[in-house]
């Protein structure tokens, strides 16, 4: 039952710790490293950057148990929709939630949850024989 639970779950509760923080947004603009390019020039990731990041990484795993056809992908289904309803609602009512990084980790959690229904719908469409 554990492997139900949606992964993008996890940057959706980073965010809220982050959003916790005495500072509100401004954790997220930190720079997390920086390393110097051969380029001459220096990439920066900010802690903004890093958690998009991790949230794609999840959004790949996610999209993979997806093609599991089971009751339980079922149930991961309607848990990803309601981790992107929690975002949408999150997004619309609390301000500190209206930030670019908020949006971009709740289009992340929509193209799971459409990603998700397509791939299950579209392989459950090979298993029926007429």
């Amino acid at each position: 039952m554990l492997g139900a639970i949606p992964l993008l779950v996890i940057p959706f509760i980073l965010y809220n710790l982050g959003l916790a923080s005495p500072t509100g947004n401004e954790i997220w603009e930190r720079e997390l490293f920086s390393l110097p390019m051969m380029s001459g020039g220096v990439w920066t990731m900010t802690w903004a950057d890093g958690l998009v990041a991790i949230a794609l990484v999840l959004l790949f795993v996610e999209i993979m148990k997806s093609t599991q056809t089971s009751n339980r992908s079922i149930i991961d289904h309607v848990l990803s929709l309601f981790v992107f309803v929690a975002f949408l609602v999150e997004f619309l009512l609390v301000q500190g939630a209206a930030y670019s990084l908020f949006f971009t980790l709740m289009l992340t959690a929509l193209v799971d949850v459409l990603a998700g229904f397509s791939v299950t719908i579209r392989s459950s469409g090979r298993d029926v024989n007429f």
